[in-house]
């Protein structure tokens, strides 16, 4: 353990940018693909997710996060834990990795792909649902994507919000949510909610919609009409079409079929152009497969800072 390499938040950030993260990110889908292992816990809202993933050429990595809803009122993060990143020919530990970098860029970068693939890359209006950590990080990356585009925060409690805006100058608190979703051109949401509130019924064509929050069976972000209205994609299907609300609930209920969800990340190339009579859906349901590229693309730039 005494020779491990920890990277720790702030040094490990400082070499990192979002554009060549996503590149990194299309290159690990390029690799051979993922082995991948969840499992979850819950008590009440409360859960304990590990995920493992051994990516040939890659290596290994073990995340474990726990994720307490209830953490802000006590003056802690609503999410932690630990990754752990192993070599790929001696599976020998490598790196300590800081568990909130990794997953602040995993997350971010994930949407980022998905929305660089997808939306229209000339988009002048974009809406962050949601002003928790995951809203800041997606101010960060979609902000080094779409330099010149507005930014607006929507969030149930608008305090909350202002206090996100006031940190990043030029962006711009949302005061009506369906007002901002009519006029955004990309919408991306990180909300802990476990009912739909994006409706579909306010989306328009070329629209990109991009939904993170929904980790758990019983979550959703976006309604049937909004599934049903739009071309949907996902980061992986292992691990979103049974494992989250997003795409479970509405799959159970016969309100799309299995069909309808048309690539991952393994198929960037049927990922299609910008179309302006479409609305597209990417779903971001992360993985340890994700942690493992984003853990490596770290290390690797530590490396060559040195």
């Amino acid at each position: 353990m005494t020779n491990t390499l920890q990277i720790p938040f702030n040094e490990g950030e400082a070499n990192l940018e979002w554009l060549s993260f996503c590149d990194a990110l299309a290159a690990g889908h390029r690799l051979p693909k993922a082995e991948v292992a969840d499992s979850f816990l819950y008590r009440g809202n409360d859960t304990l997710l590990n995920r493992a993933a051994w990516i040939d050429g890659l290596g290994l990595a073990v995340k474990n996060a726990t994720i307490f809803p209830d953490n802000p009122e006590f003056g802690q993060p609503t999410v932690n834990g630990a990754v752990c990143l192993y070599g790929d020919q001696h599976g020998m530990l490598e790196a300590l990795v800081d568990f909130h970098l990794v997953t602040k860029w995993k997350t971010a970068g994930d949407s980022l792909l998905g929305a660089q693939r997808l939306a229209n890359q000339d988009s002048r209006e974009i809406l962050i649902v949601g002003a928790g950590t995951v809203g800041a990080s997606l101010i960060e990356a979609f902000s080094a994507a779409y330099p010149t585009a507005q930014i607006r925060v929507w969030n149930r409690t608008s305090d909350k919000a202002d206090a996100l805006v006031s940190r990043y100058p030029g962006t711009i608190t949302a005061p009506d949510l369906e007002v901002a979703v009519r006029a955004a051109d990309i919408i991306i949401t990180c909300t802990m909610s476990s009912n739909p509130i994006i409706k579909g019924d306010w989306l328009r064509p070329g629209q990109h919609l991009n939904l993170i929050g929904a980790y758990r069976p019983d979550m959703r972000e976006a309604d049937d009409d909004a599934l049903q209205r739009a071309q949907i994609y996902c980061d992986s299907f292992e691990t979103t079409i049974d494992h989250v609300g997003e795409f479970k609930i509405p799959l159970a209920a016969g309100v799309i079929n299995r069909s309808d969800i048309l690539a991952d990340f393994y198929d960037l190339d049927r990922f299609p152009t910008f179309d302006p009579a479409q609305i597209t859906l990417f779903k971001n349901g992360g993985g340890a497969h994700l942690d493992l590229m984003t853990s490596r693309h770290i290390l690797d730039r530590w490396r060559s800072e040195c």
